[in-house]
């Protein structure tokens, strides 16, 4: 029995000590996943916030791109059709009636950009058009409401080559004329306009193209339509993907900017919000007046337990009083007090039995 009551307050400082060492490793635990847990929270919300700061970038680039860049290039068939008889003879002139409009509803140049406008004529190197020398071409741009914006005439011809020369070229291409890979035709192109530049007053939806020759030959025309950039439009046009990357990055860093100014001020309003989430929740007052008032009760109710069962002890009452002094630093939790309540209740009832 005295063995019994000697080995007691060993048991009782290692069961001390078990419980305390579990604490902590309980409660390191419990922060190391908090701090994990936060710290993916932290690293989903600022990966959502970047790649939504990206995407509104780019939306806004394309935006503008789409929004400030004219159309650069525009190619539409022509097809001629004989009007107009002349007084002296049956024949009359081939013209083309072409429109300015893509499907009908958008305005394919843009007022205030200059373009070029070039008419594409396939013809073939026959007698007739060699014979045929120059050629007018006229040109007459209308609005809306039929009314002749601007007109223009230019003048061309096939191009010359000596009779030795047209002889040589059929004798070398001679087997690709026969496989019809090839054929006896030149392109010539007539520029109608250097720097057209439409007007937003009479927008031009369409041209007349006419051909003042009777004996003309040819096989299909074309328009080609040109903006000259200058300017920033010029820099979008030749250098997209350098402009893309600039004018990306240019608005995320303001969006950024924006986005961390808003922060700052919502922080400066709010001065009480914590904004840092690897910081614990301010206790209140109330809770630890509760604790405290906890913490002494459990004291009180320890040191009763002791007076009441101290004839039992021995010579290790010191060891004891030592091991019971400095469990008592470690109550400064709610959950350090109950487990020295719970130790010293089993304890004493050991002791009674």
């Amino acid at each position: 029995m005295e063995d019994l009551k000697a080995e007691g307050p060993i048991v009782h400082e290692l069961n001390t000590e078990i419980c305390d060492l579990l604490l902590q490793i309980h409660q390191v635990i419990t922060e190391l996943g908090l701090r994990i847990k936060q710290k993916v929270v932290q690293t989903a919300n600022v990966l959502c916030m970047l790649h939504l700061l990206i995407v509104l970038a780019i939306f806004l680039y394309v935006s503008f791109y789409y929004t400030f860049m004219p159309t650069a290039s525009f190619v539409t068939p022509v097809y001629f059709y004989y009007s107009g008889l002349l007084a002296d003879s049956d024949c009359c002139f081939p013209v083309a009636n072409f429109s300015l409009l893509r499907n009908n509803k958008e305005q394919v140049m843009t007022p205030g950009q200059p373009y070029q406008i070039t008419l594409d004529l396939e013809m073939p190197e026959s007698p007739t058009n060699m014979e045929l020398g120059m050629f007018l071409v006229k040109t007459s741009c209308y609005s809306n409401d039929r009314r002749t914006v601007d007109a223009s005439m230019q003048t061309t011809m096939l191009h010359y080559r000596s009779y030795l020369l047209q002889t040589l070229k059929t004798l070398m291409l001679f087997p690709l004329m026969l496989m019809e890979v090839i054929e006896q035709k030149q392109h010539v192109l007539v520029q109608l306009y250097s720097a057209y530049v439409d007007s937003s007053d009479q927008p031009t939806i369409g041209a007349v193209i006419e051909i003042h020759s009777q004996q003309v030959q040819i096989y299909k025309a074309q328009i080609y339509i040109h903006a000259h950039f200058s300017g920033l439009r010029y820099v979008l046009y030749h250098f997209p993907l350098t402009s893309a990357v600039v004018g990306v990055m240019g608005n995320f860093m303001v969006l950024a900017v924006i986005l961390l100014i808003c922060f700052v001020q919502d922080r400066i309003m709010q001065p009480h919000l914590h904004f840092n989430k690897w910081s614990k929740p301010p206790e209140r007052r109330e809770d630890i007046q509760e604790d405290t008032n906890h913490y002494e009760r459990n004291a009180q109710h320890v040191d009763e337990c002791k007076g009441t069962n101290r004839h039992f002890l021995d010579t290790s009452e010191i060891r004891s009083s030592e091991m019971n002094s400095s469990f008592g630093k470690t109550e400064e939790s709610i959950f350090g007090s109950r487990l020295e309540e719970t130790t010293e209740a089993s304890y004493i009832k050991d002791l009674d039995e």
